[in-house]
């Protein structure tokens, strides 16, 4: 009996973590080149995981965050709250020869796709992750 108790205790425990840590959504990468020999690289990361894992970085290995990059935070911070009160628009959509490009929101997703003759590539990002990055870098103190 006590044995069936921890066992509940564990998987309540676990199901419990899983959800935390994909309550945000995933980032997703996925690359696939159309040529022979061609990679095909996909990567799902749970987004909650970006903003705590910069929590662990040392300042000094921030020394080299450009002033420039630091002065944009701010307004990457902006740009992301208003991203997230527009749940679905597309901001580019750029068709050429054998090219295709695509940025755009789509439940509060920031997509870009890519795809030409030889690669395709597709992205996926919470804004909500964005704009967290973005609050944790831009109150980061400055590495002397």
């Amino acid at each position: 009996m006590i044995l069936a108790k921890l066992a509940l205790g564990a998987v309540g425990t676990l199901a419990f973590a899983t959800v935390y840590t994909f309550h945000e959504g995933t980032i997703r990468v996925d690359v696939d080149e159309h040529r022979a020999g061609g990679s095909h690289v996909h990567v799902w990361v749970p987004a909650a995981i970006v903003p705590t894992v910069l929590h662990f970085v040392p300042d000094d290995a921030m020394k080299g965050m450009d002033e420039h990059a630091r002065e944009a935070l701010p307004i990457l911070k902006a740009v992301a709250e208003e991203l997230e009160k527009y749940p679905n628009v597309e901001f580019v959509s750029v068709d050429g020869d054998n090219q295709h490009v695509k940025v755009s929101v789509r439940d509060s997703k920031v997509y870009v796709d890519v795809q030409d003759r030889d690669d395709d590539v597709h992205i996926a990002v919470p804004v909500s992750t964005i704009r967290h990055v973005a609050e944790n870098l831009a109150d980061r103190k400055q590495p002397q």
